[in-house]
């Protein structure tokens, strides 16, 4: 039986998958309350891939409590949106700016909230021309009191994932000859890189601007069951494929009776 799963290593950015993650401290600006010895700043990142929504999740106060209106404010960075608060805890309420410019959360219970043992969640919508690997700019993060008074401040970091490639061919279970073609999609100009289960390269090429990719082994394939994995790299950001095991029958001297030379070193 035929089956796959997913990578057996981490990426650096990972495809998909998005959550929050802990960046550096920010500092506190001239004219607001200075932070204290064991204040820390407001701290949210991201990945998300181009067309896309994701979560970015703000946390990291552990100042004094703040009273009843006090607010969070996470401005969008540069080309994307706000498009959601979804944060269901009492007390608190959520608005979107027009536009989605921004979001806050804004503390409206009538006992004093600390802003502590929380994550508060922004959704963020990102065009389909983002760049991959590319880090958003102005992405920044406020608390403020009632009065209106900045009590910390944060930058949230938000980078434009690189959408996973596929591998759709060769078919999983299918006997193959020793050099199959591989071929899927990718991201237009992403580097794709196809390894076995030892993570040895089999073959690499670049995706074409309408996403398309192949490439045959420069090396015949080993006989007997195998697995294929396509890994895509674009500007530092990187993707995994589905895995897919394999059944090698042909042998590397029954390849080359298969292989055909067009003069130029190509193969038909």
């Amino acid at each position: 039986m035929s089956w796959c799963r997913r990578s057996w290593k981490t990426t650096l950015l990972g495809s998909l998958a998005v959550a929050g993650a802990m960046a550096g401290p920010a500092t506190a600006y001239g004219g607001e309350r200075p932070a204290g010895p064991d204040d820390r700043g407001l701290w949210a990142s991201a990945v998300i891939e181009p067309g896309h929504k994701g979560v970015v999740e703000v946390g990291g106060y552990d100042g004094e409590p703040l009273g009843e209106g006090s607010v969070l404010t996470l401005t969008a960075p540069a080309g994307a949106r706000v498009t959601g608060v979804p944060f269901a805890g009492p007390g608190y309420r959520g608005a979107v700016a027009e536009g989605g410019s921004s979001g806050t959360y804004t503390f409206v219970g009538a006992a004093v909230s600390t802003w502590k043992g929380h994550t508060f969640p922004f959704v963020l919508s990102l065009p389909p021309d983002a760049e991959p690997g590319t880090r958003l700019p102005d992405c920044t993060l406020a608390l403020r009191d009632a009065e209106g008074t900045v009590r910390r401040r944060g930058s949230c970091s938000v980078t434009v994932g690189l959408p996973a490639p596929t591998l759709s061919r060769p078919a999983s279970g299918v006997p193959l000859s020793a050099s199959p073609e591989a071929s899927g999609t990718a991201y237009p100009g992403a580097q794709v890189t196809v390894r076995d289960a030892l993570e040895e390269e089999v073959c690499a090429t670049t995706a074409a601007p309408s996403g398309l990719w192949s490439c045959v082994p420069g090396i015949a394939l080993p006989a007997g069951a195998g697995r294929l994995q396509a890994t895509a790299t674009l500007n530092g950001a990187s993707a995994m494929s589905e895995q897919i095991d394999i059944m090698v029958s042909g042998s590397a001297q029954e390849q080359q009776h298969d292989t055909v030379s067009d003069g130029g070193g190509g193969r038909l």
